[in-house]
């Protein structure tokens, strides 16, 4: 069994044939979670997860990347994934994410840039919040931002994951003590983690594929699928000289372990 702990089936992408991909992951013993950018992509995460009895699960949130095109609604992403009368999150919707920090994109002037980057650790704070009420664990996208991420992280306790994680060993350690886990997918094969990926230690990695991207190199196809994060699996398990099964295991446990 493999959990792909980060897809977007929720996209556009899978319009066409997303009940066809999901029956070739859950006949592959492949789960999997889809991940959300704004509202619209939250509440069909919900709706997809809410189809199946198991293996389908979302998480809700504004990716920081969007946070100029949504007036964020704390109360709409309560409601969404809030389990009216329990107090507890719904039981398909498992975190709150992606939420974090993008640097990527830079505005034209200084100023916007500035302003950009303080409405997101605004929105991220807001989520952050949620997730707490909610008992829920967050997945953090994070590019060119480790540092400020970093210092709005320290001191707090949240449990989660640094999804597509790409930063330094150094701040790899900084959120291993934290308490985090750090998600792997095809950037790994593209950019060379191969040092941080030997050193986190097994128990703290989590595979994820970010379907619709990254595929792997060893497809000749443009769409990734959740049922290609064994494709992840076999590659950490050659970094790290450890034979597929063990990484499969253990990565598995590591998902229900945070998320399930």
């Amino acid at each position: 069994m493999l959990i792909d702990t980060h897809s977007h089936l929720n996209f556009t992408d899978f319009d066409k044939d997303r009940d066809e991909v999901i029956r070739r992951s859950l006949v592959e013993n492949t789960w999997m979670i889809n991940a959300s950018t704004n509202y619209l992509t939250s509440k069909k995460a919900v709706e997809i997860a809410e189809k199946y009895e198991e293996g389908i699960y979302a998480a809700v949130g504004l990716h920081p990347g969007d946070v100029l095109e949504e007036d964020f609604s704390y109360e709409k992403y309560r409601e969404l994934a809030h389990s009216t009368g329990s107090g507890q999150a719904k039981s398909k919707v498992v975190a709150i994410g992606e939420v974090g920090l993008d640097y990527w994109y830079k505005p034209k002037t200084k100023r916007k840039f500035e302003l950009f980057k303080q409405k997101q650790k605004e929105i991220f704070l807001k989520q952050l919040n949620l997730a707490k009420e909610l008992n829920l664990p967050i997945i953090i996208h994070c590019r060119v931002a480790h540092e400020d991420l970093l210092k709005i992280l320290k001191g707090q306790e949240f449990q989660g994951v640094i999804h597509s994680f790409t930063g330094t060993w150094e701040q790899a350690e900084k959120y291993l003590e934290m308490g985090f886990y750090l998600g792997f997918n095809g950037i790994i094969f593209k950019l060379n983690l191969n040092e941080i990926i030997k050193k986190v230690p097994l128990n703290r990695i989590l595979i994820e594929t970010d379907s619709p991207f990254l595929v792997p190199p060893p497809l000749k196809i443009k769409r990734c699928e959740p049922i290609f994060v064994k494709y992840i699996a076999q590659e950490i398990a050659k970094i790290r000289n450890e034979n597929f099964e063990k990484i499969a295991q253990i990565t598995t446990e590591n998902a229900k372990s945070l998320f399930l």
